[in-house]
C-alpha cells in the first residue's frame, strides 16, 4: 500500500533522516501517513521554532516520557542537522532535574552507543561553569 505524505512532509523528514525506511510504514502505512502529514508538515508549518531547537524539545519530551526508541531516533536526527554532541549532552543533563535519573540514565546510555558508532570520543569535554563552591552566589543552588 502506498503512504500518501505530502511533499513538504517527506522533504522535512528527509532533513532529519536521509534515506530512512520506517519499519511502521510497510505494516501501519495509514498511521504513517496520517502522522508523517501532521508532524512533518502541519505542525512545522506553524510557529517560528528552527528545526534544531524544535529537535532539541522533542528530545527532552521523549527523555520525560521514557520513549527511548523515538529519543534514539531524534538524537540521531540532531547530530544529521548540526546539533553539536555538547547541545546532546546539555539536553541529558538538564533533564535530570525535570525528569530524573531513572529516565535519563537509560537515554544517555544509548546516546553513548550512537556517539561511538558515529566515532565521537567520550568523555566530551567538560562545560561546567559552576562549582559546588560558586553554585549559591550564582543563583544555581
Amino acid at each position: 500500500m502506498k503512504v500518501n505524505v505530502s511533499a513538504e512532509a517527506i522533504k522535512n523528514h528527509e532533513e532529519l533522516w536521509p534515506n530512512y525506511q520506517s519499519r511502521a510504514a510497510q505494516t501501519d502505512p495509514e498511521l504513517i501517513e496520517i502522522f508523517d502529514n501532521w508532524a512533518f508538515d502541519e505542525v512545522v508549518s506553524h510557529g517560528n521554532i528552527d528545526t534544531k531547537t524544535r529537535t532539541m524539545m522533542i528530545m527532552g519530551s521523549c527523555i520525560a516520557q521514557g520513549a527511548l526508541t523515538e529519543y534514539k531516533m531524534f538524537v540521531n536526527a540532531a547530530l544529521n542537522i548540526g546539533v553539536s554532541p555538547v547541545q546532546v549532552k546539555e539536553v541529558l543533563y538538564q533533564s535530570v532535574a525535570y525528569a530524573g535519573v531513572a529516565k535519563v540514565i537509560d537515554c544517555l546510555y544509548a546516546t553513548n552507543e550512537i556517539f561511538k558508532e558515529r566515532s565521537i570520543e567520550l568523555p566530551l569535554e567538560r562545560q561546567s561553569t559552576t562549582t559546588p563552591e560558586n553554585r549559591q552566589a550564582k543563583g544555581l543552588g
